[in-house]
């Protein structure tokens, strides 16, 4: 019993063996991640972090490698699975979970809606930049009076004349600031939640920044106000009606969430690991302590 005991390899740095799972692209696609995220974006993010700054460039990279919109076809997109989509979650949000939110709403929140919801015409002219980065969008479903109860948005979407005319207020917004694209969801005059392709630029929106946040500082926050903002026909999503449209773009960022929050636990856990091999307090480092240890196996 002993003997068969001492035969188990423990890998710390992989206790769930999940390197062993992957295929072959996949272990080509995490490392791709990795080195990207630990050489490019961990030197940024401390002072990112400082002065909650988002640098847009990073989308841009993001865009060359084929990070943004990945598990879509076509459209200059990777066409990874979603596997591949979660070991690159995990890796960026290894540095820090604001970039990985601004890469989930790039790829979830709004290339996903383009390409299940929206028109081919609607797919060629955006998805690309999308992919490429050279387009940001964001997805505007939270209100300020409603929180997580999108079914009593009060954001109205008023039929007229060779469109809409879009009123209302989005809040706690990932990207409105720097945003071009926006994915606007609202209430048309049957009260049916639609959505819609908000361009900046257009007459009557505006998004006002929110600052001071206390997490998500390397990510940029802010608001999406409409004021008989015009949008016209060709930019309704015509393939979905109801709740279902938000909920599935949204089934898929937390998919990508979930993998990320592995990637920061396993970051917290290797450097708690790393500081108590090196902190000596009494003679030893502090993991010679029977407390240390078991909190690390915990």
């Amino acid at each position: 019993m002993n003997q068969q005991a001492s035969s188990i390899h423990f890998n710390w740095e992989d206790p769930l063996q999940l390197e062993d799972q992957l295929s072959e692209e996949e272990q080509m696609i995490r490392e791709t991640a990795n080195r990207y995220c630990q050489e490019q974006l961990m030197p940024r993010i401390l002072q990112a972090n400082r002065s909650e700054r988002f640098d847009r460039e990073i989308m841009r990279e993001m865009g060359g490698l084929g990070l943004l919109g990945c598990t879509i076809e076509g459209y200059d997109c990777a066409g990874l699975n979603y596997v591949s989509y979660g070991l690159i979650a995990r890796e960026v949000e290894r540095v820090d979970s604001g970039y990985r939110s601004a890469m989930s709403v790039q790829s979830s929140l709004v290339m996903f809606p383009i390409h299940a919801y929206g028109t081919e015409l609607q797919r060629q002219r955006y998805l690309p930049k999308l992919a490429s980065g050279e387009l940001v969008g964001c997805f505007g479903l939270t209100e300020p009076d409603h929180g997580s109860d999108p079914g009593s948005m009060r954001t109205r979407a008023r039929k007229c004349a060779g469109g809409y005319r879009l009123n209302g207020a989005k809040m706690w917004i990932t990207n409105s600031p720097i945003a071009d694209l926006f994915v606007v969801w609202a209430k048309d005059d049957d009260g049916v939640i639609r959505g819609f392709l908000l361009e900046r630029g257009m007459t009557g929106l505006s998004t006002p920044r929110i600052e001071g946040k206390f997490s998500l500082r390397a990510s940029v926050t802010g608001e999406i106000v409409m004021d008989e903002v015009f949008v016209p026909d060709e930019n309704l999503l015509p393939n979905v009606q109801g709740l279902k449209g938000p909920f599935g773009c949204l089934n898929r960022a937390r998919f990508g969430i979930s993998w990320g929050v592995l990637g920061a636990a396993e970051d917290c856990w290797h450097r708690a690991r790393s500081y108590t091999l090196e902190r000596m307090q009494f003679g030893r480092p502090l993991a010679a302590t029977q407390l240390i240890q078991k909190k690390l196996a915990d």
